[in-house]
């Protein structure tokens, strides 16, 4: 297959660790340029170093917080020049926090997965997009959302509002860019195998074990395979949405486990 992602410029956000640093791997591996956006400043400098040393790609590490509005807009609009025109934007930032019944959520647990997964998603798209649209680029934004955006399920309400909230982001994205070069992708994992549940389960690893345990999950790899082929398509193709989950798991309610 041609690669059309070689010498491209990325933006990943979450790129620490999970999907979002597999994703800087895959597109590394490709040959684009990085711009590695995290909350960590010791693992983001660790994926960086390690994908220079493995791809000789450049490599720019931005220590970032999505939710904060004013960072955002001031770090991404005031990149260095040979930074500046970003062609593919990977908005991993996201989280879930808690089980609890919708009306017993913490008040902190709400504003951390809204102004994470909602907010921050659109607070990058809102630094990033506009020099697109401007040079005429042919960019495309790639949305992490989940299978929970279509599917509520118990305990899980204020996450499954704020990635359904991504799909139609990423919708009514793609309709105002319909008249531009610029491609917009929701991807929907189902189960996936990283740090998300031992940050849901606040740090209990047990808990965290048994969310996977008796199911063959998907891993960030296998999102990070899929991120690289969207990004490589040709200019004429573009996949609004699409949906991948484990072989037993049918949607964000039903799963099979093996005992």
């Amino acid at each position: 297959m041609e690669n059309r992602v070689k010498g491209r410029i990325a933006l990943v956000t979450g790129a620490t660790s999970g999907i979002g640093r597999s994703c800087a791997v895959k597109l590394a591996a490709l040959g684009a340029d990085l711009v590695l956006a995290g909350r960590r400043e010791t693992m983001l400098e660790e994926v960086a170093a390690h994908i220079r040393s493995a791809y000789g790609v450049r490599v720019l590490t931005l220590v970032l917080d999505v939710r904060d509005s004013f960072q955002v807009l001031d770090k991404l609009t005031h990149l260095p020049d040979e930074w500046k025109n970003i062609d593919i934007l990977i908005n991993n930032a996201g989280l879930a926090l808690g089980t609890e019944k919708v009306f017993e959520n913490q008040v902190e647990d709400i504003d951390a997965m809204v102004d994470t997964n909602v907010k921050g998603l659109l607070y990058v798209i809102k630094a990033v997009v506009p020099q697109m649209v401007a040079r005429k680029a042919q960019g495309i934004v790639v949305n992490l959302g989940s299978v929970a955006g279509n599917t509520a399920y118990a305990g899980g309400a204020v996450y499954c509002g704020s990635k359904a909230a991504v799909r139609y982001i990423s919708d009514g994205l793609r309709i105002d860019l319909v008249d531009t070069p610029i491609k917009v992708t929701n991807i929907e994992p189902g189960l996936v195998e990283t740090e998300f549940s031992i940050v849901r389960y606040k740090g209990d690893k047990d808990k965290a074990k048994k969310v996977y345990t008796g199911i063959d999950p998907l891993t960030p790899d296998d999102i990070a395979d899929t991120v690289a082929y969207i990004c490589n398509m040709p200019q004429n193709v573009q996949i609004p949405e699409i949906v991948l989950t484990p072989t037993h798991q049918a949607d964000a309610i039903y799963k099979h486990y093996e005992n």
